[in-house]
């Protein structure tokens, strides 16, 4: 049986396609990175450590980021943007732990700078009755200045994986829990027949590009900036 096909996802900065696992080297040799790094530390402001992490859905593993985040922010401020930009539903609880599964948790005030060493594992937890569990590995670091104002920056994430179609062949854009509750399966529904008369009562959920889609009552992202 062939290999299942990774997912794939742009650089943010030269818009090269790549896997999450090929995405690890080519920013660490991306071309365009470099300059736009090298053009920062003419800007003002202090440099810090700050480290390049690759973040993957523990079971869905189609569905991975790669962040850059300094060495001054927190834990607390990951854990924000992982449920901005992934989890945040009906304001679960969470918590970071210490290797690839439930290891020694970690407090959210904890320093990056006073945890993270290159090839270290952690694991986020977001709602302990629905889990979506994310594993967080760093994969190095640099002394510089950060690219944005902003604590975590994205540089490179997944495209949406592939969905299944409608029953009329378009692509499917909504899931519709109520039917599965009916009729033992969920409706796969594109953007035409999420519109008929015989869904208005029910609650459809949108396919984005998050493990969370389709649990608990989530909707979609945040609207950046994270």
């Amino acid at each position: 049986m062939a290999p299942k096909k990774q997912t794939r996802g742009a650089c943010a900065f030269c818009g090269r396609q790549m896997t999450g696992n090929g995405m690890v080297k080519h920013l660490s040799a991306c071309p365009k990175r470099k300059e736009i790094l090298s053009a920062q530390e003419n800007k003002p402001g202090k440099k810090e450590k700050i480290y390049h992490l690759k973040i993957q859905d523990a079971w869905l593993i189609d569905f991975w980021l790669h962040l850059e985040m300094c060495g001054s922010a927190t834990l607390q401020e990951l854990d924000s943007y992982l449920r901005s930009i992934w989890l945040e539903c009906c304001g679960h609880l969470s918590q970071f732990s210490l290797g690839s599964g439930m290891g020694e948790e970690v407090a959210m005030d904890t320093r990056i700078s006073t945890l993270f060493q290159a090839g270290m594992m952690l694991t986020h937890i977001y709602d302990f009755g629905n889990s979506s569990e994310t594993q967080i590995k760093v994969v190095s670091e640099r002394e510089g200045k950060p690219m944005t104002e902003h604590p975590i920056y994205l540089m490179a994430r997944n495209e949406l994986p592939a969905v299944e179609t409608c029953v009329c062949g378009e692509p499917v854009a909504w899931l519709c829990f109520d039917c599965a509750n009916e009729e033992d399966e969920v409706a796969l529904l594109c953007n035409k027949h999420a519109k008929d008369k015989k869904y208005a009562d029910y609650t459809l959920m949108p396919i984005v590009n998050s493990p969370r889609t389709g649990q608990c009552g989530y909707q979609g992202p945040a609207e950046p900036p994270y």
